[in-house]
């Protein structure tokens, strides 16, 4: 491999997924994850490497995309955070919005804020959109850093009223803190410079509450990359772009969410030139890990993306792929609920033990156990080229689960969860498309993660998809998009005028001040290229909608393509006053997207099996090596086709084609 050698590492929930490239080779690697993240990581990085017969050293460069920010916040296991703010806001955080978690649901409760009221602190000060009208009263934040430390909190969150616009108060009292205390200090006006004070406070308490365990997570990851010879890794963010490790260490809060934004990123790079030639509106992507199931939308070559986002609980407002999320995925458990009704997820049997059938000790039945019963994966498959299957075990577990469903045995109980756990599926594409006005009949489906490929069809049938593509590292998908993302650094501020009243001078030196923020985090200032954009709303509407903005802002430019969007987003428009809400700034430095080619190595059918589709009967079905099919090479329906890290199952009535890049592309044939 004499070309310049790139690597993509995913933390999933079950596995640890690595592509490695070089020129158009590409190298695989999917190995479990690992309690310790970068300890699964560098073993995963190993086995690739050597599977490419290549040092380590060698690596030019390596990506990373985790899931620590977002653990540490399910599982409420990030740092003890003491919030400091403006005298008699101590209680914004419990306050929230007037929303409710379940309109129904009268002991409907919000989740335990992530700062207890006993670490929230008051200093007098105070500001207004206008400016400083009261400076902050300096002596009262030593009292309270003396105060947090006492608390023992581990990082510090500083959000003041109208920080966003004023910042020059909180400024002075995170110097103050940072004088005082030997703990990681967030500043509201640094993490998110917007206004709505409840939003603003929440997601900066959640960039302090992670900030150490990200900090304490990458410097392990870089220590054990050098020892390994490999480059300090560059990092996925939520927003689909990457970043280097000591920007990222800054912002801790844009990590969350980067495993599903590289999923995106890796789908519309493997599967966008797919689309074009089809006329096709756009893509749905749809990764089925172990855990869950992410499904997302790129429109007009982009990912969609969004700057409002809740993970258990906690609003966090910033830019971020928007990904949908679901509880099944291959570990999902399936259960009988009080009613005698089948359920399946959201819990899972995780990496471990696992499901039944990897004979790790687990007992509970799961959606990979289904699929081995219906002969989508065969009983000799080892996943990930390593995990043996254990098929009595996963008949076992059906079979406690039919007999408490009082279902007709194993097979019945497989077909019921498949079932189930593609309805679930279904729901969260409609409520990525339909939801949102799109139509799913005029998209195609991106299938990618361990499972995906193999429920893919069946979930388009239900969706009156007629195309689904499943690019050639399916399986690991989310780390071949590590390697196709541009690095990204986005930055906010809010300048609320009416659009009539703005003054374009006052408005391009904020625009200038904002690319000055964000080409100060890009690793090369001078190749970062500059997107402007503006959130407008109509006078008296509570939310916004984002339009682009040229090099020079023009008014009534930017009100009529107000107009379009928000017309084509709700199929009006309005004759009512536009207000200018935020302005936004991204820095992109582009990076060339992986190049893969297919050439058949080997013989492409491997055996055949019985395998069950919508009827239930048992159907002999043949099996194929995806690497031996050939370009051009079309397979009709029922078929199953097998790669080391995924299996695609192609129903009857479905035919499958390969292109040269080795894609496949499913097509609902019709009769």
């Amino acid at each position: 491999m004499a070309e310049r050698i790139r690597l993509g590492a995913d933390v999933g929930g079950t596995f640890t997924d690595v592509v490695l490239a070089a020129g158009t080779e590409l190298v695989t690697a999917k190995v479990p994850s690992t309690e310790e993240q970068s300890v699964g990581v560098v073993a995963g990085i190993h086995k690739a490497c050597a599977a490419a017969g290549i040092d380590p050293a060698a690596v030019d460069e390596f990506t990373h995309a985790m899931t620590v920010s977002v653990n540490a916040l399910l599982e409420r296991a990030g740092a003890k955070t003491a919030l400091v703010t403006t005298e008699g806001f101590r209680d914004v955080l419990e306050l929230g919005r007037q929303d409710r978690p379940d309109l129904y649901d009268l002991s409907a409760t919000r989740p335990e804020p992530l700062v207890p009221r006993r670490r929230r602190f008051e200093v007098p000060e105070r500001a207004t959109p206008d400016g400083i009208t009261t400076p902050v009263d300096e002596e009262a934040v030593r009292e309270v850093a003396a105060r947090i430390r006492e608390s023992d909190a581990e990082s510090v969150a500083v959000s003041f009223l109208h920080a966003y616009a004023a910042p020059e108060n909180e400024r002075r009292a995170v110097e103050v803190l940072e004088a005082e205390l030997d703990v990681p200090v967030s500043a509201s006006h640094e993490v998110l410079a917007e206004f709505r004070e409840y939003e603003r406070t929440a997601t900066t308490v959640v960039d302090a509450y992670v900030t150490p365990t990200i900090d304490r997570y990458l410097g392990r990851l870089a220590e054990r990359a050098a020892e390994t010879g490999l480059p300090e890794p560059l990092v996925m963010q939520a927003n689909g772009g990457i970043a280097g490790i000591e920007t990222v260490r800054d912002h801790a809060v844009t990590t969350t969410m980067s495993g599903p934004a590289a999923g995106v990123v890796g789908a519309n790079a493997a599967a966008g030139s797919v689309g074009r030639e089809r006329d096709l509106r756009g893509l749905v992507t749809f990764d089925m890990g172990g855990t869950s199931s992410d499904v997302s939308l790129v429109r007009d070559g982009e990912a969609e993306r969004t700057t409002e986002s809740e993970i258990n609980g906690q609003p966090i407002r910033t830019p971020m792929v928007d990904v949908t999320t679901v509880g099944a995925g291959g570990g999902s458990i399936a259960w009988v609920d009080d009613g005698g009704a089948l359920r399946v997820g959201p819990r899972s049997a995780g990496a471990d033990p696992g499901p039944a059938c990897y004979g790790k000790g687990g007992t509970e039945p799961t959606v990979t156990d289904a699929d081995l019963v219906l002969g989508y994966i065969g009983e000799s498959t080892d996943l990930g080229g390593e995990l043996s299957l254990d098929a009595d075990a996963a008949r076992e577990a059906l079979a406690g689960l039919a007999a408490d469903a009082d279902l007709d045995g194993p097979v019945a109980a497989a077909r019921g969860v498949h079932r189930i756990a593609n309805a679930t599926m279904a729901r969260a594409i409609r409520a990525a498309t339909v939801e949102r006005g799109h139509d799913p009949r005029e998209f195609g489906l991106v299938a990618f993660g361990g499972a995906g490929p193999m429920h893919a069809a069946a979930l388009a049938a239900d969706l009156d998809i007629d195309t689904v593509i499943v690019p050639p590292a399916c399986g690991v998908l989310s780390a071949f998009g590590l390697l196709a993302a541009d690095e990204q650094h986005d930055a906010v501020r809010t300048h609320r005028v009416a659009i009539d009243d703005v003054d374009p001078a006052t408005v391009e030196t904020h625009y200038d001040a904002l690319e000055a923020d964000v080409r100060e985090d890009a690793r090369d200032p001078d190749a970062a290229s500059i997107r402007r954009r503006a959130d407008l709303r109509y006078a008296g509407q509570s939310f916004e909608l984002t339009v682009d903005v040229a090099a020079t802002f023009d008014p009534a430019r930017v009100r009529e393509r107000f107009h379009e969007a928000h017309e084509a987003t709700y199929g009006y428009r309005m004759d009512e006053p536009v207000a200018l809400v935020n302005l936004r700034v991204a820095a992109t430095a582009t990076r060339s997207d992986p190049r893969t080619e297919h050439a058949a190595d080997g013989e492409p059918r491997v055996g055949e099996r019985t395998a069950r589709f919508g009827d239930g009967a048992g159907r002999t079905t043949p099996v194929y090596d995806r690497s031996g099919l050939a370009v051009g090479s079309t397979l009709d329906g029922p078929a199953v086709i097998e790669q080391a890290e995924s299996t695609v199952v192609v129903p009857p009535a479905w035919e499958a084609t390969v292109r040269d890049d080795g894609s496949l592309v499913l097509t609902g044939v019709t009769e």
